[in-house]
């Protein structure tokens, strides 16, 4: 009974005393560019068959300059968002471009945040 009553205070005190960079608590996203990001995400995915199929005909050298030249004028009339070259991988918190680890998709700075305070399972700092 008064382990579980610990533990809400403590909960309840983390909620009020949260750091901004601990928790999303908004449902969209984070700034303009993390919106971008996700529609160019989007039009990736949603291009990608079609892309592939012209970029193969693009590239077959056995095939006549002719139907070459057409495929790159298909390619050019995609969007060009749908490029997946142009996706960028950002902090899903902070929307910050850089230093962001894959694996978790958070930004260096945050996911020392998240690992100092033990707030990531399995993560921990360095100690010898």
């Amino acid at each position: 009974m008064a382990a579980s009553v610990l533990g809400w205070a403590l909960q309840a005190a983390r909620q009020v005393v949260s750091s901004p960079c601990t928790r999303q608590a908004r449902s969209y996203y984070v700034d303009w560019r993390m919106l971008r990001d996700v529609k160019r995400r989007k039009l990736a995915y949603e291009y990608a068959d079609e892309r592939l199929r012209i970029n193969a005909i693009r590239k077959n050298t056995i095939l006549p300059k002719e139907l070459q030249e057409v495929a790159d004028k298909e390619i050019a009339d995609l969007p060009r968002d749908s490029c997946p070259v142009r996706i960028r991988n950002r902090c899903v918190l902070t929307s910050r471009p850089r230093g962001v680890k894959r694996r978790w998709r958070l930004s260096r700075i945050v996911f020392r945040h998240f690992a100092d305070h033990a707030q990531m399972s399995g993560i921990q700092r360095a100690m010898w």
